[in-house]
């Protein structure tokens, strides 16, 4: 069989987010980090996701580096690609989604796609176009003071007609709720009228069903991930995709437990307020970091005092909208959060090699770090966590046994998350 699905995903989390949803979907999933240099054994991989670190870089950068995956992709002969981008659909008004999906429906020749973001299992829904996070609005969800990409307009369809010079329509839940054969003509009605991109409205997964009948032979479809657990079963149906027991079967875990947070969302902040009434924790400064290295050497020596008894051991920045916005005032917003990225990046690296074996990341920006500062290429996908959070594996030059490591979403995962995720593994 060949690669059926090929994914590119503006951030670390996000690919392992959609690679989890294949992997629970039955499909054999390999996450590589940035497009692949060399030859990889792909021979038992359904699905490959290639993550990028383009969700907040100049829209010219990930339309580069997106083009590249795609590139790569086709190479593998994957049948279909998706473009995978957080289900709160977090962008600036200048990209990258729409500059990206652009691209990427000129160099695969093809007129229109769809934008699916939702994921109602974990309470994102789109309804007349707009996003609702829970029962808020987008705008009123927290996301507003997102330190990098604040959403501040809940309207799909206005929000991204700000980024492409395209024309941007919707496909409502009347339509869709009347069955494939319905939507599906709906979306070529608008191709006729030169619509390129099409806002799906989702409110739950017998819409996400219904999509995925509708969309499986698209040439292009992007997303959150919850489209990603409907795609397998279409593909089975067109006999592209074999039925595999335990896709997410890995080797046995072993090695001590660390948690690095550098999410600021509303959800990880609660995970970490969490853990600290059960365990100890060590809280990073971006303002301390700024001034010495202090900071780092006294978080490595709470952790190798910790790391050889059996409780997760958690160093974090994570802190309120308060606390970052002191921070990025006196550094800059780039620099507080680059100072914190390298600061948990060194962290990682320091102490995976002394024999942490499970490493918990949460956060896209954090998790890309942490994964470049430990050479990380390829992820194979494991069981999950919480719905978009499953475990993985890598296998690290000069280390017997594999390192288990879990890339969180900083909006993903229930509250006692942090110490749970290890007995999941255990």
């Amino acid at each position: 069989m060949s690669i059926v699905l090929g994914a590119i995903a503006d951030d670390f989390t996000g690919a392992t987010d959609l690679a989890n949803n294949l992997v629970r979907a039955g499909m054999r999933t390999l996450q590589v980090i940035g497009v692949p240099q060399g030859a990889l054994d792909l021979s038992d991989i359904d699905a490959i996701v290639v993550a990028l670190k383009s969700r907040s870089c100049p829209a010219q950068d990930a339309i580069g580096d997106s083009l590249a995956a795609l590139d790569w992709l086709q190479d593998q002969s994957a049948r279909q690609i998706f473009f995978k981008y957080c289900s709160t659909f977090d962008s600036t008004d200048d990209g990258n989604i729409g500059p990206v999906a652009d691209a990427l429906l000129d160099q695969l020749g093809a007129r229109q796609t769809v934008m699916v973001p939702a994921f109602p299992v974990n309470g994102r829904t789109v309804y007349q176009g707009h996003l609702f996070v829970g029962d808020r609005l987008l705008n009123d969800s927290g996301m507003e003071h997102h330190p990098l990409n604040p959403m501040t307009d809940a309207d799909l369809v206005r929000t991204l007609s700000r980024q492409t010079p395209h024309t941007v329509g919707l496909l409502a839940r009347p339509t869709l709720a009347a069955g494939p054969e319905q939507a599906r003509a709906h979306l070529d009605r608008l191709e006729k009228q030169n619509v390129r991109h099409v806002i799906c409205d989702t409110l739950d997964e017998a819409d996400l069903t219904v999509l995925a009948a509708t969309l499986a032979q698209s040439a292009l479809v992007t997303g959150g991930s919850g489209l990603g657990q409907a795609l397998p079963a279409e593909y089975r149906r067109l006999g592209w995709l074999e039925n595999v027991d335990n896709a997410g079967q890995l080797a046995p875990a072993s090695g001590a437990s660390l948690i690095l947070s550098g999410s600021c969302s509303r959800a990880t902040l609660a995970q970490v307020e969490h853990f600290l009434s059960r365990f100890e924790g060590f809280a990073l400064d971006p303002i301390a970091l700024a001034d010495s290295d202090d900071q780092i050497t006294e978080a490595l020596a709470f952790a190798r005092d910790r790391l050889s008894r059996t409780d997760p051991v958690l160093i974090y920045a994570s802190a309120t909208p308060d606390k970052v916005k002191q921070a990025q005032e006196q550094l800059g917003v780039a620099a507080a959060g680059e100072r914190v990225e390298r600061a948990l990046a060194r962290l990682a690296k320091e102490l995976v090699a002394e024999g942490v074996g499970k490493l918990l990341v949460a956060g896209g920006e954090t998790s890309g770090a942490v994964v470049s500062a430990l050479g990380i290429s390829t992820l194979r996908i494991g069981e999950q966590i919480d719905p978009g959070v499953p475990w993985t594996q890598t296998h690290l030059p000069g280390r017997e046994t594999p390192l288990s490591l879990a890339l969180k979403s900083g909006n993903f995962g229930e509250v006692d998350f942090f110490s749970r995720a290890f007995e999941v593994l255990s």
